[in-house]
């Protein structure tokens, strides 16, 4: 029988199959549809990964992280209206806004919030929380996640089949780098000027820009949504106003 492993093209020909075998195997996975047709076409199988692990980063260097916590609340909120269980959230700090997580869908008795004093009491936490069965996801705040810390969680969300956020406070992506990561998608989030609300003096719709900065599958993409809490879903964010001042994207955050 002929060898014909060095023809040209056969190569190409078998990694073509793989990407398909892997774009196949993507779709199988269970994703979290944002709500936003935008958003979802960018990401594999048309949503957040579920049992997958996603990074969010702050903006700027010089704004507080509220834009970042917010899209996180409003993603477990999201998610919240769909499953089961409480969310476990390791913080840092003891800065959460009781009413800023209301806001968003994730009232007191979905959430379990556990303090811890170093990035690796927050990883610890997370891994043990992602064999816990019982929970809807789990969020860990840190100052870095490097590429070991970031690839055991994300086969321990894989594992468990369980949503993951790591929440990096205060640190910023660099910009004009490729981001080095492993997990499922890696987002930057910044503030966008709030919509107007239904009564003038009161604030309307969180929005943010996202920037996808790494997806497992896809391509980096940018964003301008807002989160609409009457359906829990996320929207692409209308035009908004001349002289509209920037919010923090729904405070979570005191």
């Amino acid at each position: 029988m002929s060898d014909d492993s060095g023809k040209p093209g056969l190569g190409r020909l078998r990694q073509r199959v793989r990407a398909i075998e892997r774009g196949e195997a993507a779709e199988r996975r269970p994703v979290l549809s944002t709500g936003a047709a935008a958003l979802d076409d960018a990401l594999p199988g048309g949503g957040l990964a579920r049992a997958a692990l996603h990074e969010v980063v702050p903006g700027r260097a010089d704004w507080d992280d509220g834009p970042a916590a917010g899209f996180c609340l409003a993603i477990l909120g999201h998610l919240l209206r769909r499953v089961s269980g409480p969310v476990l959230w390791i913080a840092r700090r003891q800065d959460l806004y009781p009413p800023g997580l209301a806001a968003f869908g994730v009232h007191p008795d979905r959430l379990l919030l556990a303090r811890a004093g170093d990035d690796a009491t927050v990883l610890w936490a997370m891994e043990e929380g992602l064999r816990c069965s019982d929970l809807a996801a789990v969020v860990g705040e840190v100052r870095a996640l490097d590429r070991v810390a970031a690839r055991r969680l994300q086969l321990g969300a894989e594992a468990g089949g369980m949503t993951a956020l790591s929440l990096l406070r205060p640190s910023v992506a660099p910009r004009g780098r490729e981001v080095s990561s492993t997990a499922a998608t890696r987002w930057r989030v910044g503030a966008l000027p709030g919509a107007a609300g239904a009564v003038a003096a009161l604030p309307g719709r969180p929005r943010w820009r996202l920037e996808l900065l790494r997806v497992r599958g896809g391509h980096p993409a940018d964003f301008e949504v807002e989160w609409d809490d009457a359906t829990g879903d996320f929207a692409m964010a209308a035009p908004f106003r001349d002289g509209a001042a920037a919010t923090a994207g729904g405070v979570a955050i005191s």
